[in-house]
């Protein structure tokens, strides 16, 4: 029987539009499913192999007439969703608008912390942690802070069955709480530079959400800073951009645009916004990380001073900036397919499978033998390599799961490859016999090269492919009426722009979209403002975004 895997319970956890049913419904259904797994029949299910009839044969048996995700092209939410539930990244919280990241999705947020642990840590930046309770009288000290953040609070009246004497925040971000202990260590110029970074969890209550994208609590790292100099805040707030920029581009293959935010898109409570933008699969735009020059605002309303060097009793300049789990959303709709979902090595969980195929039980120990072999060389050339020796699923079926996960390469082996010392390479990025190698040597130092420089290919290509459909997908614009009409196709828009916030908000009530930011690369001379015909020193990025 082939069971429909067109998923209700992320679309009715995210999705305002499907009818709700109660969780423990839900649960059923879904654990119903996922004991009946269905994958498309891919690329590898198509290709010819070096176990000829065997591997053949397995295939045909393991193929499905229906496809297991519902394609981009025909309903790109529902694709996501799909791809979210049947990779195994996310569940839906009891919640509504609440996530479960499962181990696989969590992976990925664990390779993002790593890497960007480093970089912080490099760059001058201890991590600790602050409490996620904070007083209600905090958020209202700094005026813009609160008006920006009033709608999404989640607020605590009761705290051991009584009713509170002050009203408590779930942290929706931190720069009150910090400024208050900042108050405390920071004296005298001494103190300063003063450069933190904490790993936390975030609760905004979000009315429309979307897995790792928008949800009630999310998972980020938010660093904070404090200067003696607006110098030395701006150039952090710079810095930190920068490192997030590299980020994207090199781990994560997304070719975001870099840029400052306009004012009416500037965080509440900020000087200055910077952010890196990416374009998805459905062109929409998606703010993947930001950073703050907080100017004087926070220290002003909170009295984080300090002795200069001349002895006057100064403000703090800070800075604040952060990204969070919104990034393995970005990474899935970046670069997933009508398979599933489509990992850059350097971020994947797994970066090589290894799937022995036996057909007869006296063929069994020779090509596990061979395949641990396998493994256990890769493992110790720094590879994150698994082997799937399970007994209880076909080769076949196995192609199609690791498929779904987007591990960038396959290794097969079989009894015919294990007599002629070699293996099957597939990847996961080139479908058909294209993507598909025979006859790789098993000698370790010979496939230890092999496989990480298809690795390295596979990075270069996936971020290539990117940035071709992100550049396609740009329209220069002259004019209101190019603007409209480039937005009304989907694409991002980029024209110059010196207007103010009115028609910056015409803009968006009349369109959908908003000032993405000014891109730090900027082509040179003036030019006329597409909205006002007036002078115009920079050109700004329009778009629909998430």
């Amino acid at each position: 029987m082939v069971v429909s895997l067109r998923l209700p319970s992320l679309s009715s956890l995210f999705l305002p539009s499907v009818s709700r049913r109660s969780p423990a419904v839900l649960r059923r259904h879904h654990h119903h499913i996922l004991r009946t797994p269905v994958f498309a029949a891919s690329f590898s299910a198509q290709t010819t192999v070096s176990e000829t009839d065997d591997r053949v044969d397995t295939q045909k048996s393991n193929r499905v007439q229906d496809q297991a995700v519902t394609p981009r092209s025909k309903d790109f939410n529902a694709w996501y969703l799909d791809v979210i539930e049947q990779a195994e990244l996310a569940d839906y919280g009891p919640v509504r608008g609440t996530m479960v990241i499962r181990p696989y999705g969590y992976a990925i947020w664990e390779a993002i912390q790593d890497y960007l642990n480093v970089k912080f840590k490099e760059t001058g930046h201890s991590n600790m942690y602050f409490p996620q309770f904070i007083p209600y009288s905090f958020i209202e000290k700094e005026a813009s802070h609160v008006e920006g953040f009033s709608p999404e609070l989640a607020v605590v009246t009761i705290g051991g069955g009584k009713e509170l004497e002050e009203k408590l925040v779930v942290r929706p971000t931190s720069e009150t709480i910090v400024n208050h202990m900042f108050t405390q260590w920071i004296h005298s110029y001494r103190d300063l530079p003063l450069m933190v970074n904490q790993w936390a969890n975030v609760t905004r209550w979000e009315m429309r959400t979307k897995p790792f994208v928008r949800t009630l609590e999310f998972l980020w790292q938010e660093g904070h800073t404090a200067h003696a100099t607006p110098e030395e805040a701006e150039k952090e707030a710079i810095q930190m951009i920068d490192v997030y920029t590299k980020f994207a581009y090199e781990q994560t293959a997304m070719p975001v645009i870099a840029g400052r935010k306009s004012k009416v898109e500037t965080f509440a409570g900020a000087v200055k916004t910077y952010t890196i933008e990416a374009m998805m699969g459905d062109r929409k735009a998606l703010q993947a990380g930001t950073s703050h020059n907080l100017g004087q605002n926070f220290s002003r309303a909170f009295g984080t001073q300090f002795t200069d060097e001349s002895g006057l009793r100064q403000h703090v300049w800070q800075t604040s900036w952060a990204v969070s789990t919104r990034f393995v959303g970005g990474i899935i709709m970046t670069h997933g397919d009508d398979t599933g979902l489509m990992l850059p090595p350097k971020i994947a969980p797994i970066q090589v499978v290894i799937i022995p195929i036996w057909k007869k039980d006296d063929d069994r120990a020779v090509v596990l033998n061979a395949a641990s072999s396998v493994k256990e060389a890769l493992h110790a050339a720094g590879i994150k390599v698994k082997l799937d020796d399970s007994d209880q699923r076909t080769p076949g079926w196995k192609f199609n799961f690791w498929e779904m996960k987007g591990v960038p390469l396959r290794i097969e082996i079989g009894p015919r490859d294990v007599s002629s010392q070699s293996v099957v390479v597939s990847r996961r990025d080139v479908p058909g016999k294209q993507g598909k190698v025979f006859g790789i040597s098993m000698e370790p130092s010979v496939l230890e090269a092999y496989i990480k420089d298809k690795l390295d290919e596979i990075q270069s290509s996936l971020l290539e492919k990117a940035k071709s459909f992100r550049d396609s997908n740009i329209v220069d614009v002259s004019s209101y009426d190019e603007l409209k009409v480039a937005i009304s196709q989907g694409k991002w828009a980029r024209g110059p722009w010196s207007a103010g916030d009115k028609e910056e908000l015409r803009v968006k009530e009349e369109t959908g979209a908003t000032i993405r930011c000014f891109p730090f690369e900027q082509p040179r001379g003036i030019k006329s403002c597409l909205m006002t015909g007036n002078p115009a020193e920079e050109v700004a990025i329009f778009a629909k975004s998430y």
